[in-house]
Formats: C-alpha cells, structure tokens, sequence
C-alpha cells in the first residue's frame, strides 16, 4: 500500500506583511475606481505574511518575461536540492531508491524539466521516471498525491518523489489592475514542498483511493493569459462559490469507499481563501476546525498553490500525526474548476 511520508517545506527569507501589502496597495493605486474594495478583499483573506523569493523593491518592478523566467530557473535550482533531501531523509530512502520523480510548477517554465537537472545533479538513477505538471495550478499538489498513488499501485515496490515549487511572486503584473489580480497580489506567496510516496514501508498517510472531478463549463474561471510580459493570472469573482458544485465530488469519492466524508478523523484541503474553507465545512458539514492545518498555511504563508496540501499535511505530522488507521482525505482545487481528491489511513 503506497504511503506519503512527511513532507519537507521551505519558503523565501524575503517577509511581505499583511499590513505592508496594503500600505503598497494604497501607494501603487490610489486612484484605483475600486482600490476600497480590493483592500477589503485582501484583509479577507486572513494572510497575515507572505514569503517571497526576492525583495520586495525587485519584485514590485517587471523586467521582462525573459529576465523573470531566469530568477525563476536559478532560485528553483538553488532552493529544491535541499528540500528534496529533507524530505529524503524524513522518508528513510536514498535518491537512488526513487522511480519516479513528479515536478509540479505553473510560476515558470523549463525544458528539459526541472526533473532532468536533478536526476543529473542529485544522484538520482539515469532510469528515474520524469512526470512534469505544469498546468493544473493549484490543483496540480493533489494530482501529483494521486499519480504517485497510480505509480506505486502499478509498481507497489517503486517510490515516488513529489516536488511542488511555486513562485508566485514572479508573476507579479504591475499593469493589471483588475479587482481579481489586485486581490491575488495580497494572496500568493512563495514556497518549495517535496515527499516521497513509498510503496511498502513509511509512516504517514497509506493512500487507497483517488479521484479527479473537473466543474462543467468553468475552465475561464481560473487561468492564465499569456502575454509577452509572462503569465498574467486571471481570477473570476465566481471562484469563492466553488465548493457548492465541489463538495458533492467530495462526498462522492468518499461514498464510493464505504465512508462518510462528514465524518473522517484528518483533512488536508487546498487553502486557497477562507471562503472556501468555510464553504466546504458548511457544505460538508465538519466543524471548521477540521481545516485547522490548511488555515495555519494560509495565514503564515499565504495561497503557496500546489505546495499548499504538502504543507498542510507537514502540519499534520508536526502535530504528532494521527492515530493507527485513523480515516482522512486530501483534497486539492485549482483550474478547470479542477478537484483532485484522495483518501487514506494513517499508518505507522
């Protein structure tokens, strides 16, 4: 049975405040028609820091797609190594040990992938598997979950290697003034995730079944517009109601298993506003501090995209993890509307 072991995390030096965000706000925009609203929107979201990979005053300017595409590729290459090896560690296995390697990133843009510098750097096997995500946003961290889960299923000696990094800063745009990336500047933030997905052996969650689920006809709510100067995200301000349409995927892969998804001892959810955390503990009906971990991420660190279930889910094991066969689900949303669901026991 695969399991996911404890996840090493690692976010930027560079600190951004809640209370710095709005001061740039009113600073940058100030004669914005809807600047009061914007603000509003961001106090909302709860995030009291964020953790970003260059200073502030580098990334407020824009010097090009190009130029941000190369701090993108060097700071994933200084930065991954030495989260990869924590997570390693904390899964007692060696690089060589690793048959797959799942890169999961939509801030910046490689080829060959991100995969092949590390096999080449970090004493992975010359056979290792390569799987790149690129375009599932923030959904992308529970579909990596999930196709390690396949891998090791079809394999069940094989481990898998799952890497999220995400600089969400780097696609900062100063020339889009729209409610939407207003309210995502004071959102995103930065950060690196890695775990191992064990076939046999491991401490964490021993994963069972998964599941994707996409929401007909809403593939503009969330995206990117690519333009010269790089990924300019789009936000609909239909997005916060999402998990009226999700939650039933939700209770559906949990049904589907004999269980009920209003009653699991452990959920991991995708953190992407407070909204949707309290939308689906009403919609589930769990108490909201079922959601406690997603919460802490969203508050210390913002909306980390991908890398936020694997954070999530750090916090669970910093908590002292579970009790044996204890009963949870791991969730993440992103473009499409996109939910990429599995279920687990704890296992130790």
């Amino acid at each position: 049975m695969a399991t996911i072991c404890r996840p090493a995390v690692s976010v930027p030096e560079h600190v951004i405040t809640m209370e710095q965000t709005l001061e740039l706000a009113r600073e940058l925009h100030a004669d914005h028609p809807q600047l009061d609203l914007a603000l509003r929107l961001i106090e909302n979201t709860g995030v009291k820091e964020r953790h970003i990979v260059q200073p502030i005053e580098d990334t407020l300017r824009h010097p090009g797609f190009e130029a941000r595409n190369a701090v993108y590729e060097a700071e994933a290459k200084r930065r991954v190594p030495e989260v990869i090896r924590r997570a390693l560690a904390d899964a007692e296995i060696r690089a060589q040990d690793v048959d797959v390697i799942i890169y999961v990133s939509c801030t910046g843009f490689m080829m060959p992938s991100m995969t092949a510098w590390l096999i080449n750097r970090m004493g992975f096997r010359s056979d290792t598997r390569q799987i790149p995500i690129a375009q599932l946003g923030c959904a992308a961290g529970g579909a990596a979950v999930n196709r390690a889960h396949d891998f090791c299923t079809a394999y069940p000696k094989a481990n898998a290697l799952i890497v999220c990094c995400e600089f969400c800063s780097l696609c900062y745009q100063p020339a889009d003034l729209g409610v939407g990336n207003l309210l995502s500047n004071g959102l995103f933030g930065d950060g690196i995730a890695a775990a191992v997905v064990r076939g046999t052996g491991g401490t964490g969650i021993s994963l069972e079944r998964n599941a994707s689920y996409l929401v007909p006809d809403t593939e503009d709510w969330i995206s990117y517009q690519v333009r010269a100067t790089g990924f300019h995200f789009q936000l609909d301000k239909r997005v916060p109601g999402t998990m009226e349409p999700l939650a039933p995927a939700l209770k559906e892969i949990a049904g589907q298993h004999g269980w009920d998804a209003a009653q699991l001892d452990f959920y991991i959810i995708h953190a992407g506003g407070p909204r949707i955390l309290d939308d689906l503990s009403k919609y589930l009906g769990v108490a909201p501090e079922a959601f406690r971990f997603s919460r802490a991420t969203l508050t210390e660190y913002g909306n980390i995209a991908s890398a936020v279930v694997l954070d999530a889910l750090r916090r669970l094991f910093d908590e002292g993890g579970a009790h044996e066969a204890a009963t949870g689900m791991l969730a993440g949303f992103g473009p499409g509307i996109t939910a990429e669901m599995s279920l687990g026991r704890w296992s130790r």
